[in-house]
């Protein structure tokens, strides 16, 4: 899905100035597995992300964005981080900063597939198989699957 009709119309109200939102990080495992797509924007490999909707619950957040990245059905099972990444700047110019809520998440049902155009590929990786990503993004992986069942909070 492209950007949220409600960034694109506080875009035109704040033109590229920051802008904080909060997101959600969604790892999805199966047995000894995890969800992984990879970006449309970057090539990079990550969870499942995206942007929490005006009024949507982080959990719901998470699940709806798995079924429309991945075409997944998952179900959030605990909070597992919650931190404030660095600004990130768009090759727009846009800039943006985000609080991420990282959930672990369990596997219901359906086959990956990039369902939604932000994602070229979608695949289960064994955890000690998982592709080159960015520390930011194995921390979030790793917090969500070190079988620690309250949150983080970077103090």
């Amino acid at each position: 899905m492209p950007t949220p009709e409600f960034v694109l119309a506080l875009r035109e109200k704040i033109g590229h100035d920051p802008l904080w939102l909060c997101g959600v990080t969604a790892v999805v495992a199966r047995g000894d597995e995890v969800l992984l797509v990879k970006r449309s924007d970057n090539a990079e490999w990550t969870p499942v992300t995206g942007i929490i909707d005006p009024g949507e619950e982080p959990a719901v957040a998470a699940a709806r964005e798995v079924l429309e990245e991945a075409d997944i059905v998952a179900e959030a099972q605990h909070l597992c981080w919650v931190h404030v990444i660095p600004t990130v700047t768009y090759p727009n110019g846009d800039q943006t900063q985000y609080i991420d809520i990282t959930f672990r998440m369990s596997y219901r049902s359906g086959e990956p597939f990039p369902a939604d155009g932000e994602n070229t590929d979608v695949r289960w990786f064994p955890l000690d198989a998982l592709p080159p990503m960015s520390d930011e993004m194995r921390a979030r992986i790793a917090h969500a699957l070190d079988g620690v069942e309250a949150a983080r909070f970077v103090r």
